[in-house]
């Protein structure tokens, strides 16, 4: 199984938008995707509540049974349109894929 964390810091505030609007819709988009694209088994998005030095924004934690189904995952068109968004409205991002 395969592991994929993103962790994101979010602008204060984007097209009228704040952090936490931004954030509410992150989650939304990201948790639709479940049951939309083959091989994404799970998807979860968690709005950090954490406010010490060094903490993100908001995370996402998937699970995929290969790395083919996380490839898959990452160009298909409307995983695509979640990361025009987030591109635009994140401030810096990290990533860890790992299997168990």
């Amino acid at each position: 199984m395969i592991k994929h964390i993103v962790f994101w810091n979010i602008k204060p505030e984007v097209n009228g938008e704040t952090k936490e609007q931004i954030m509410l819709r992150i989650k939304e988009m990201l948790e639709a995707l479940n049951g939309e694209i083959p091989g994404l088994l799970h998807a979860e998005v968690g709005i950090n509540k954490n406010q010490k030095a060094g903490a993100y924004d908001i995370c996402l934690y998937s699970e995929f049974p290969d790395w083919d189904s996380l490839a898959f995952y990452q160009d298909h068109p409307k995983h695509v349109a979640c990361k025009g968004y987030i591109g635009a409205v994140a401030e810096n991002r990290a990533v860890c894929d790992y299997e168990v």
